[in-house]
């Protein structure tokens, strides 16, 4: 591959309109369409499933399957308890952090549409007492600006809702893009463009290839769990985020050192197959591709386990993108290291062989 920019106008624009778009657990298919959209032209066809998990295949017809794959799916909040004087307290749809609540700007999904409220928190004047109260789950709520349960009922707005915040695309300093929910539909992103570059540079694979966007991956790994189930792949290399340690108020000496700007992050662990693990490290290596490595105690906390330990086991490995401010409306990312997993994964699926088993005991 040449060393200019991957990304190119048509690319950037359909990060921007992905990210921009809300998809939380649960609520995938108006981004999974958006998905398939883009990645029609790439690919021979689609399958999906029950709960919203999108699958682009190219050479359908093969025996040997291999997948790559990202997650669809944002963290959000319930509406859970109206009160009568038409406040609202939220529990949380995936990892969503109480921390970061107050005085955020929410949009609340009804049948009528979005509502527009937010996250309401006593000022300073009033907090500055014996013991300062903490955001925590229990004393966040939600102002839509109505003084009784049955104005926010005729909103649309009922127990169920799920809430999400509006925070949009921007990038910093030319090459930081900041957005909440590039965890993870970055990660559908970058593979989506590794269909675009598979067909654009008339690479012809001799296995199967299954592009694939789970859904709800932040109550479980639930979307992946069901779809390798779908699939029954041989190989899956998936890609998600990690944390960018070198920010303050990180341990290094518990999370390990991995920094945005320093490449793609391969993870070590037990859901990782190790020659699959060598096979793409070979493929950074011979193509002068930065990367960065990182160990996981017990699990890797991504669809990697899923799929993984599926099917009687299938040779799996994780490519991370590290990222800064995880579960927060400001996740920064470098392009460079987009860029550079987008590329890692294409020339690792040109390393696969077909019919390999990645066995220990040849």
């Amino acid at each position: 591959m040449s060393e200019k920019s991957i990304l190119n106008a048509k690319s950037l624009d359909f990060l921007e309109q992905y990210l921009n778009n809300p998809s939380p657990t649960g609520y995938e298919a108006g981004g999974q369409k958006i998905w398939m959209e883009y990645l029609k032209p790439y690919v021979d066809t689609f399958i999906t499933d029950t709960y919203g998990s999108a699958v682009g295949i190219i050479n359908p017809d093969a025996k040997y399957k291999v997948v790559i794959e990202g997650h669809s799916d944002e963290i959000s909040w319930y509406v859970n308890y109206i009160t009568d004087n038409g406040l609202i307290y939220v529990i949380r749809n995936g990892g969503s952090d109480h921390m970061i609540a107050p005085s955020k700007r929410v949009n609340i999904h009804t049948k009528k549409g979005i509502v527009k409220g937010v996250f309401g928190w006593p000022a300073i004047h009033t907090r500055l007492r014996d013991k300062e109260e903490q955001p925590k789950i229990e004393n966040i709520f939600i102002d839509l600006g109505c003084s009784t349960k049955e104005e926010v009922e005729k909103l649309g707005v009922h127990v169920g809702c799920v809430v999400t915040y509006p925070d949009d695309f921007m990038v910093l300093n030319e090459n930081k893009f900041v957005c909440r929910a590039i965890d993870n539909r970055i990660g559908g992103f970058m593979i989506a463009e590794v269909a675009r570059l598979l067909h654009e540079n008339k690479k012809k694979l001799p296995f199967g290839l299954y592009i694939t966007n789970s859904v709800q991956e932040e109550v479980g790994l639930r979307g992946a769990e069901m779809i390798t189930n779908t699939i029954r792949p041989n190989v899956a290399i998936v890609t998600d985020v990690c944390h960018d340690s070198t920010t303050p108020m990180i341990d290094k000496r518990i999370e390990g050192e991995t920094q945005i700007g320093k490449g793609p992050v391969i993870t070590y662990a037990p859901a990782v197959q190790n020659n699959l693990r060598e096979l793409i490290i070979d493929a950074a290596e011979n193509n002068s591709i930065p990367f960065q490595r990182l160990a996981s105690s017990r699990v890797t906390g991504t669809d990697t386990d899923a799929f993984a330990y599926s099917n009687g086991g299938v040779a799996s490995a994780l490519i991370s993108l590290p990222l800064r401010y995880m579960h927060t409306t400001v996740e920064m990312v470098h392009r460079d290291d987009v860029e550079n997993v987008i590329k890692l994964i294409y020339e690792s699926l040109l390393k696969i062989e077909n019919e390999e088993t990645f066995s220990y005991f040849k």
